[in-house]
């Protein structure tokens, strides 16, 4: 349902509509089967369409060597149900890729969920039929066969919760289709598995699935090459056995750890030190600086109040973590070639375990891209200037296109015909990340605008899932035909997360945050900064008979 050649808005398709439901929802990772779940015990009919064969959303996907979470599995987990999350057993500090899609088989298992999920099957367009007051929505059924047929849905509300990593960045380097070795995208890795041993390996980014990945491809493979064109900061994980005593303690107040951890701007537990870091002492610095960094994990930026709201304040803390590179790294070049120039938590900070202790090793070298990019890629490596890598392999440890790449992957059309993608062509406008001005009856989980990113995504599914069903419980009570965000509420919203973001070093970074790591992708700053207080507001409106939004009984 593209655009026609005269760029006139296409007609309504002639054809019957398909299955039909009271709500259709994309994606059968966390937010779908949550949303699924709670649509379910509302009494509506609902279908979850999921494009890969089964459930888990990016960790159904994501299977790179290495591939973790970097929040705590105690915390990265449901709290819908009491019953879950005491029955379920973690057994890492930090649970692994295969144990969290094993966690999301189970639930789908616990809940029954399957029997409401069609998988294989790929969203292709959703247009809002709006003498009817529907979405009629296309999707391509069985393309895993290479036989895809095309099935069209039939939705009152139509969700997109399709995650804000979930739509992988190829970049676009010349002659790849000439490279006569195997390449791998960290996002979208072979369900069996890739076999090193023996192999030149060339891994192209540095960062998040990179850190993660590289030491354990350093150590399987012949020989690695790392091309850098940016620096990240990386803290520890300390990642471990979960200790059963630790995880029996936190069962017995479950709720507390959940409601502590929802005081938090990121909505992971941790005491953050409520101090400046230009008020403490050279020596209160470190001290601190060193805490956290043998506690691991994400709550370094805890260290003190201002490090994302003053850059002298960052410059000490990043000060501290390019040290710690320096005494780890034994090339001194090397190590200055790691070391981040950027600030330190304006990028999503990363939790590695042997990442930079890989370098020290004999078989592992580092290539500098930031001046000297990557010059095409040929049958046999990687050219940077006039040199060629050899390499048999290639790992594209480039990321994703963030927050809006899964959602514009799809045609989704509100009224008039005004497509989603021409709606945010200087960038994304929603009301609070979860709905669009013009586009009735469709809601997003975890979209533009919300904290989403920035936090322990699994409380902020939560809490989005079941603000949206909420929502749609009360316009089913009030016979509502349509309900939909305000222009003047979208504008407000969008204004409000810019301000705040602003009060911040976030958007001093050319982060994907931002949108800088998508050539040609505005530059937009896309996730609202301080989770409790994005509840909080959402408690508000909500409370106010849903202001900001409009509601029409057709």
């Amino acid at each position: 349902m593209s655009q026609s050649s005269n760029g006139q808005v296409p007609e309504m398709p002639a054809s019957s509509p398909g299955p039909s439901f009271d709500v259709l929802v994309v994606g059968a990772g966390f937010a779908g089967m949550y949303l699924l779940y709670r649509l379910r015990k509302l009494g509506l009919s609902a279908r979850v369409v999921e494009a890969g064969g089964g459930v888990g959303g990016t960790w159904y996907w994501n299977r790179y060597p290495g591939a973790r979470c970097d929040v705590e599995s105690m915390e990265y987990s449901y709290q819908f149900s009491e019953e879950l999350q005491q029955d379920w057993v973690w057994t890492e500090r930090y649970a692994a890729q295969p144990e969290i899609l094993k966690y999301a088989e189970h639930v789908a298992e616990r809940f029954d969920l399957r029997r409401d999920i069609q998988f294989e099957t790929r969203i292709e367009s959703a247009m809002f039929d709006e003498a009817r007051g529907r979405w009629r929505i296309e999707a391509r059924t069985g393309f895993g066969d290479g036989k895809a047929d095309t099935i069209v849905f039939d939705a009152k509300y139509f969700v997109m919760a399709t995650g804000c990593l979930s739509s992988a960045n190829m970049p676009a380097i010349e002659g790849i289709g000439s490279f006569a070795g195997p390449t791998y995208h960290t996002g979208q890795w072979p369900h069996d598995g890739v076999d090193f041993t023996g192999q030149k390996v060339g891994v192209i980014g540095t960062g998040s699935s990179a850190v993660q990945s590289i030491p354990i491809i350093a150590a399987e493979a012949n020989h690695l090459t790392v091309f850098q064109r940016t620096a990240n900061f990386a803290v520890p994980a300390h990642n471990a056995p979960l200790d059963p005593n630790v995880q029996a303690q936190i069962k017995a107040d479950y709720r507390d750890l959940r409601e502590r951890a929802k005081k938090n701007r990121n909505g992971i537990q941790y005491v953050p030190n409520d101090v400046s870091a230009l008020e403490a002492t050279a020596d209160e610095r470190r001290a601190e600086f060193q805490f956290r960094w043998q506690r691991g994990g994400l709550s370094f930026t805890g260290s003190f109040n201002d490090l994302l709201l003053d850059k002298n304040a960052n410059d000490l803390a990043g000060d501290f973590v390019r040290d710690k590179i320096r005494n780890i790294v034994d090339d001194p070049e090397v190590a200055e070639l790691l070391c981040p120039k950027s600030v330190l938590g304006c990028k999503r900070l990363c939790a590695d375990t042997g990442y930079y202790e890989t370098y020290n090793r004999q078989n592992v070298l580092l290539v500098d891209i930031s001046n000297n990019p990557i010059s095409r890629i040929v049958a046999k490596g990687i050219m940077v200037a006039d040199r060629t890598y050899e390499v048999d392999a290639i790992v594209f440890a480039t990321g994703f296109d963030a927050m809006t790449g899964s959602l514009l992957k799809v045609d989704i059309r509100g009224r008039s015909g005004l497509s989603l993608r021409e709606k945010w062509r200087e960038g994304p406008k929603t009301y609070l990340g979860l709905a669009v001005a013009g586009f009735p009856n469709f809601f997003m989980v975890t979209g533009p605008g919300s904290p989403s990113v920035l936090t322990n995504m699994l409380p902020t599914i939560e809490q989005h899932v079941e603000w949206i069903s909420d929502l749609i419980r009360d316009a089913e009570t009030k016979n509502v035909a349509t309900v939909e965000a305000t222009g003047e509420a979208e504008d407000d919203w969008c204004a409000h997360v810019n301000d705040i973001a602003d009060e911040t070093l976030f958007p001093t970074c050319n982060s994907w945050y931002l949108g800088a790591n998508i050539p040609g992708k505005p530059r937009v700053f896309m996730p609202y900064i301080g989770f409790p207080q994005y509840v909080e507001r959402c408690e508000k409106i909500a409370a106010a008979n849903y202001a900001g939004f409009a509601f029409s009984r057709g």
